[in-house]
């Protein structure tokens, strides 16, 4: 990730009973637009280019543009965090752009009025390093959990694939190893860790639900609340090139087969259902209503996260 820009907070959107605030710690140019989402032909990208430029990709040197982001909400008088970033001071041998990484997302977060005590659940939506690294920080040395009185909800089957018992993801990547030793067993030791399988509900208004392939437990969280809907999908789209055609997967899919039917049937439901689509990576706007075309969906209206003046 070169020519690193960070980003303000965006102004939150009220969904129901529910408040939405979006944080975003890094956005930019990240890597080649079929490096990022391998199956996607160039022509999907260019016909596309008005509106995918410059929010989403970069022609003139055909790199896709993403963001690290998490999602606040607001809900039945708790705060809920959705991811928490890369984290800071990191060894991400495998992963250059976020090796040693320093950011500001406790300082995003507290320009969005929230505290790290003040953070009642963590929801991490799969046990990737952009996804949980924030879930501790370096106290005298040792990572301890950064938010201290929340439980921290984590996909069992991530936990187990990625811990111990996998053989930290089967020992095919040192970062697995890395990731799961600094951002989750040091929560699983605080006794914040709660695992679930299945669905799990979090209150009136928040359900998670799996959505496996990215990862063996990726998750998405559902939110309903007064004729409004949302699905906070993760990792299950990196690019709007994936609404237009969701058999394209990106690189860091694990199941491609398994990921490209599970993104295909929650973007059924977000259509039929008019769920905002909240991914975890989309530069821009960030989150997005989608319609039925065809055989595949199309992007009908982003949803009102304009930049903080």
């Amino acid at each position: 990730m070169n020519n690193e820009t960070q980003n303000e907070n965006t102004p939150g959107i009220q969904l129901g009973d529910v408040e939405v605030i979006r944080v975003v710690e890094w956005q930019g140019a990240f890597i080649p637009a079929r490096g990022l989402v391998p199956d996607s032909p160039e022509r999907l990208w260019k016909d596309n280019e008005d509106w995918l430029a410059p929010d989403h990709w970069h022609p003139e040197d055909d790199t896709a543009v993403a963001a690290l982001q998490s999602w606040v909400l607001r809900s039945g008088g708790r705060t809920v965090l959705v991811d928490t970033g890369v984290g800071n001071g990191r060894e991400r041998p495998g992963s250059p752009q976020f090796h040693h990484w320093q950011g500001d997302f406790l300082g995003s977060l507290a320009r969005a009025g929230v505290r790290p005590e003040d953070v009642d659940l963590v929801v991490n939506t799969h046990v990737h390093g952009d996804h949980v690294g924030w879930n501790t920080r370096d106290v005298d040395g040792e990572w301890a959990p950064t938010f201290p009185n929340a439980q921290y909800l984590v996909p069992a089957a991530d936990d187990f694939h990625f811990g111990p018992r996998g053989g930290y993801g089967g020992g095919a990547r040192e970062d697995d190893r890395l990731i799961y030793e600094d951002s989750i067993a040091p929560v699983h030791r605080a006794g914040q860790v709660v695992l679930w399988d299945g669905a799990h509900r979090i209150d009136e208004h928040l359900t998670l639900e799996t959505a496996p392939g990215h990862t063996p437990g990726s998750s998405v969280l559902r939110l309903d609340s007064g004729g409004e809907r949302a699905v906070f999908v993760g990792d299950l789209l990196h690019s709007p090139v994936q609404i237009l055609d969701p058999s394209c997967n990106s690189c860091f899919c694990m199941d491609p087969r398994q990921a490209a039917a599970t993104r295909r049937r929650i973007l059924g439901r977000a259509a039929a259902e008019r769920e905002l689509v909240v991914p975890a990576h989309f530069g821009g706007s960030g989150a997005v209503e989608v319609r039925e075309d065809g055989p595949d969906f199309a992007l009908t209206r982003w949803a009102p996260f304009g930049p903080r003046g």
